[in-house]
This record gives C-alpha cells, sequence and structure tokens, in this order.
C-alpha cells in the first residue's frame, strides 16, 4: 500500500474469523494511535456471504469485548490483494494454499498464518467456529488478541525502519 502499511485478514467464508481478527487488530492499532499508517482490511477465500456481516455470534463475542464489527461485510479475497497488501495472513492452512495459489511469484513472500505473529507455538491455524458452539468464537478472540500483539510489535518495526530511512 502506498504510504500505507496493509493487513488483510483471510479466512473462508470472511464471517467468523477474518471479522474478528479485523476488530481486535483495528482496536489494537486505534489503541497505538497507527491508523493513520496502517489499512486494515479482511476477505473470504469463498464468496459463499459476499455482502453479509459478520455472523451474529461473532458480532455479540467481538461486543462483549468491546470490538466493534458492525461495519464489516464479507468479500472474497482477489489477487490484487495479494499485489497491493504488505500482510496477507490466512487463518488456516487451507486458506494458505489458497492464498498461495492466487499470487503471482513476486508476491509469495506476502501470505502468511496469522498465528506466526501469536505466542502459542502449538497452535497454528485459528480453528473455525462457525459449526461449533459459541464458545468457540471467544477462543477465536483469544489467539486473535494474542497474535495481533505480535503483528503490532513486527508492524512497529517495520515502520520504524522505513521512518529511519531503512528497509
Amino acid at each position: 500500500m502506498v504510504g500505507r502499511i496493509g493487513v488483510l485478514f483471510v479466512c473462508m467464508g470472511n464471517i467468523c474469523r477474518s471479522p474478528l481478527a479485523e476488530g481486535v487488530f483495528r482496536h489494537r492499532v486505534e489503541q497505538a494511535g497507527l491508523t493513520r499508517m496502517i489499512q486494515i482490511d479482511s476477505a473470504g477465500t469463498h464468496g459463499y456471504h459476499l455482502g453479509a456481516r459478520p455472523d451474529p455470534r461473532a458480532q455479540a463475542a467481538a461486543a462483549r469485548r468491546r470490538y466493534d464489527l458492525s461495519r464489516l461485510r464479507a468479500r472474497q479475497v482477489t489477487r490484487q490483494d495479494i499485489e497491493v497488501f504488505d500482510y496477507v495472513l490466512a487463518m488456516d492452512l487451507d486458506n494458505l494454499t489458497y492464498l498461495n495459489s492466487l499470487g503471482s511469484p513476486d508476491h509469495s513472500h506476502k501470505p502468511r498464518l496469522f498465528l506466526d505473529y501469536g505466542s502459542n507455538v502449538d497452535l497454528r491455524e485459528v480453528p473455525d467456529p462457525y459449526y461449533g458452539p459459541e464458545e468457540g468464537f471467544e477462543l477465536v478472540l483469544d489467539l486473535a488478541e494474542d497474535a495481533s500483539r505480535g503483528l503490532l510489535t513486527d508492524i512497529q518495526r517495520r515502520l520504524g525502519a522505513l521512518q529511519s530511512g531503512g528497509r
């Protein structure tokens, strides 16, 4: 992204995991005073829910922790997203594989697992809560809060290097 660092969160339908990750990360970025420096979005690898709001259970879980998902609408990830966003973060290995198939070799370094930024070394994937109990949405939030801390730290280092003239 020109002049800003772009972060895209990606899951399958863009109504559960990636909107939760977007909401958590957006909140962290706002708290850090970096809203002008970081562009945040989410998308799904499949177009099942285009234009839909996040799952009501995701919205309720997010609201309990004071994250607002009300403005978010599902959309499908595009090849251009891989080119434009600096961080393209998949919630699981299946979505990571899809993202890698979309992008050109020039951008193959961008798609990564979101939990690569988390502190839990035993978990690599954010489990999909869609078909499970409501507690699954709480787990997604726990994981998103943890990984968002690491992601923001990484971006702050990157911004510091850019501001000091390095890359």
